[in-house]
């Protein structure tokens, strides 16, 4: 169904019409992003790379950056890098690559406490505040589609002409020359003065909201085991469960209750020390024979009697 702000349909010999979304006309009311542009951006001078790239619907303004390959963490680095840039959107518009949407089903936690199954990079936008709208069809990317086409074509041509050849002079030169001059050149005033973006709040810590978050148990020795490695937890505390935070940058962070807790990596989880074996008797290799007067046949004699 199309959404209200949209009254435009195209139709296509031989196919159903498709319902074309409408453009947004406040400044940061939602922004086209897309799961990355696998593309030869540096011919043959360097490897392949991806751009991950932003638009605003209502300006057309665009941000871009390049990364070895598409996914979570290049998702994650680059929408923390255009907010930080430009502040934080009321909504983006996505496509269902599952980086974005998640498709596994809804735990017996989630459905307990209303609450959908999300990816990684959901998780991270929702607590940003950021909604998220999925595209129910190709047409529906077509914006920043065709703004990748443009990159294609010109982003390539400017950097053959610089003989950029890595990934780090890429990104470089398209933040400080190519998209501001793009922008320049082609983005246009919002319709609606207002603008939707939120400056970043003080104190908000985008490294615990840009990272892989996980639940991990924590064994009776303090020990927790995270992608085959084991840590030994330093502090004391009663759970059986903590968080681990995998960070943009690689590192790792545990807490508990927004407490970090101190560990250290170990190698592998310690065995847990032997029981001494239990002495056995012995009566010299001999079969033990109780006497006559031994508490057990004194017992075995008193069942026969009771049971007569």
């Amino acid at each position: 169904m199309c959404q209200e702000f949209s009254h435009i349909f195209l139709h296509v010999s031989g196919q159903r019409p498709h319902c074309l979304r409408g453009i947004r006309h406040i400044k940061g009311a939602a922004e086209d992003s897309e799961a990355g542009s696998h593309h030869k951006w540096l011919e043959d001078r360097g490897p392949e790379s991806v751009l991950m790239g932003y638009i605003d619907d209502a300006t057309g303004n665009c941000f871009g950056l390049f990364y070895e390959y598409a996914g979570l963490m290049p998702a994650m680095d680059s929408f923390r890098r255009y907010i930080e840039k430009y502040g934080i959107p009321q909504s983006v518009y996505l496509d269902k690559h599952s980086t974005y949407k998640s498709t596994k089903k809804s735990t017996i936690e989630d459905e307990l406490n209303n609450q959908k199954s999300l990816t990684q990079f959901a998780r991270a936008l929702s607590g940003l505040g950021v909604d998220i709208i999925y595209a129910g069809s190709a047409q529906a990317k077509g914006r920043v589609e065709r703004s990748f086409r443009t990159h294609q074509d010109r982003l390539i041509k400017e950097m053959g002409l610089k003989n950029i050849a890595a990934i780090k002079e890429a990104n470089k030169f398209a933040r400080s020359y190519y998209f501001p001059k793009h922008n320049r050149k082609f983005a246009v005033m919002a319709k609606d003065r207002a603008n939707l973006r939120t400056p970043l709040p003080k104190g908000l810590d985008l490294d615990r909201i840009f990272c892989i978050k996980n639940k991990a148990t924590l064994r009776k020795d303090f020990i927790v085991q995270y992608n085959s490695r084991f840590y030994q937890i330093l502090d004391t505390i009663r759970t059986d469960k903590v968080v681990i935070e995998e960070r943009l940058n690689g590192k790792v962070h545990i807490y508990h209750k927004d407490r970090e807790l101190k560990f250290k990596l170990i190698d592998k989880r310690p065995q847990k020390p032997k029981e001494p074996a239990k002495p056995r008797y012995s009566f010299g290799g001999k079969r033990f024979v109780p006497p006559k007067d031994h508490p057990y046949r004194l017992f075995k004699s008193f069942r026969v009697r009771k049971a007569s």
